[in-house]
């Protein structure tokens, strides 16, 4: 195959093996493999982790080199296939929770290396769990169809009008790094159109909220400045704002290993691709007599609960208490988040730049859903916050999202 090794395996011109297994280490690291090839408790990529999904559960697989239960048979470019193609060594066809569709702009070298790693690794012997899918998604023949709509074969193409940082930084954005799983909509057949790339979205059954990375109403970075950015990948925490969720994992798993070059030229490419959108006019009107009653007791549990960490007029004390003021990821559309936020509290990754993280505490003993919706309500909405008001129900509804 054309810019393929004959062996990952095999040191090449200028490369030891041990070199290619460490950069095949890094890689792994950027591709967050360990995060679902790990299961709780479990043996390192021995998979066996429980992913559900709306049509079922699916279970990762075994990437360990154990001959009889893992990869330990495969060679560099059977394993290659599997990235690039979405299929098996034998063609069999692989489900869309794997993120082939941005794996298959990974490099043939990268791909090589990250195979050499995972056989450097120690073999676990683990039979893989059968997928639990409800029919008819139990038919494998069915992602035909899927792969038709929605997956585009074919390696990363520089864009020769942008910079070579910006370039790395949309290779590893949009391919080891596979930021649209989450931040782009899915649709009902769990697929996403190249037009609504990154635009955000629900993450399906975790009930988080995964914001646009184009918009600068949400999580656009058009208006950060590259410290703040590279703060928050490398850190979990930034003077713009903190990561909670699925984000913070990524960034304990994944981001804070990635060398400062790759992180700021991940920057470049997330401030480059924000689009400049004006802010929403500010909620000058409440929606309904409940709102405003909603908004009211809001500002009192905001006094009590939340202004010694947030201030008074929700300035923050940033990075460890982050404003609330001005703040995107408040006055999003979806208010998920914050609804999660003081439901269930928790805290950013542990990180090198940020050992001792500061949490924050969950409320859902404290607060009843009317003081939820209300506290939130208020957040959205003072200060200049163009947010808008949430309802008791909408806090309800969240009180039972899974926590992991």
């Amino acid at each position: 195959m054309a810019g393929g090794v004959a062996d990952a395996q095999q040191p090449t011109a200028g490369h030891s093996a041990s070199d290619i297994v460490k950069r095949g280490e890094y890689l792994a690291r950027a591709g967050d493999c360990i995060a679902c090839h790990t299961a709780p408790e479990g043996r390192t990529f021995a998979g066996g982790r429980a992913m559900p999904t709306p049509f079922g559960t699916l279970y990762s697989s075994n990437i360990t080199p154990d001959r009889e239960t893992g990869i330990g048979k495969w060679t560099a470019e059977d394993f290659y296939i599997t990235m690039h193609r979405g299929r098996f060594p034998d063609g069999g066809l692989i489900y869309p929770a794997m993120p082939f569709a941005s794996y298959t702009k990974v490099k043939r070298e990268d791909s090589d290396a990250i195979f050499a790693y995972l056989k450097s690794i120690p073999a676990v012997k683990q039979q893989n769990r059968e997928h639990d899918l409800r029919f008819p998604y139990n038919n494998r023949e069915l992602i035909l169809g899927w792969r038709t709509l929605f997956f585009t074969e074919g390696q990363y193409k520089p864009d020769p009008t942008k910079s070579a940082e910006w370039n790395r930084g949309a290779y590893l954005v949009e391919g080891l790094g596979h930021c649209g799983m989450c931040h782009s909509p899915i649709n009902a057949l769990g697929g996403t159109s190249q037009s609504e790339a990154f635009k955000g979205g629900l993450i399906p059954m975790q009930h988080w909220y995964a914001p646009s990375l184009t918009s600068n109403r949400e999580a656009g970075l058009g208006d950060w400045s590259l410290k703040d950015i590279t703060d928050l990948l490398k850190t979990g925490v930034s003077a713009r704002g903190v990561v909670y969720g699925p984000m913070a994992e990524v960034v304990y798993n994944s981001l804070q290993y990635l060398t400062d070059e790759d992180t700021r030229a991940m920057a470049v490419y997330l401030k480059g691709i924000a689009e400049p959108t004006p802010r929403a006019p500010a909620a000058t009107t409440l929606p309904s007599t409940e709102a405003s009653l909603l908004i009211s007791l809001g500002k009192t549990v905001y006094d009590t609960k939340c202004a010694t960490c947030h201030g008074a007029q929700g300035e923050g004390k940033p990075p460890h208490w982050p404003p609330l003021a001005g703040n995107q990821s408040i006055e999003m559309e979806s208010a998920v988040n914050p609804i999660r936020m003081v439901l269930n509290g928790g805290y950013p990754p542990g990180t090198e730049g940020n050992p001792r993280p500061y949490g924050m505490p969950p409320f859902a003993g404290q607060l009843s859903d009317n003081e939820v919706a209300a506290v939130v309500s208020y957040i959205r909405t003072a200060w200049g916050n163009r947010g808008t008001a949430v309802s008791a129900r909408d806090a309800n509804e969240l009180r039972s999202a899974p926590l992991d």
